[in-house]
């Protein structure tokens, strides 16, 4: 079994910075990619940033210059830093990842519990 746990998030005034953290812990053999989402009330969740082992990080265009996605692979962790944090980033913030548990085996998708990101004066 595969668990993502995400933390960091919080309340933050318009321009401030937040750093996310989710660790993948569980039966892992192989970490394809890892990713973050986010759903604000009443929207359809949305990728945020995503990162492929092996390829360059990929970005929503409405925080390209503001987010940066990070991965630690040997502790099975990947950041987001948040900067510049604008009122229309407010949403739960969630960590995805496609991980194989077995040699030969498919990846399957993980979802983290979520983690609230407010920004407002």
């Amino acid at each position: 079994q595969v668990q993502l746990v995400e933390s960091g998030g919080g309340l933050v005034q318009p321009g401030g910075s937040l750093r996310l953290s989710c660790a993948a812990s569980g039966s892992i053999f192989r970490i394809y990619a890892m990713a973050w989402y986010r759903q604000a009330p009443g929207k359809q969740r949305e990728l945020v940033a995503d990162m492929s082992s092996g390829s360059r990080p990929n970005y929503a265009d409405s925080v390209k210059g503001r987010f940066t996605i990070s991965r630690d692979n040997p502790e099975n962790t990947v950041y987001l830093q948040m900067n510049s944090l604008k009122p229309e980033d407010t949403a739960v913030y969630y960590c995805h990842a496609a991980i194989s548990e077995r040699q030969w085996s498919s990846p399957s998708v993980y979802w983290g519990q979520g983690t609230q990101v407010t920004v407002s004066s």
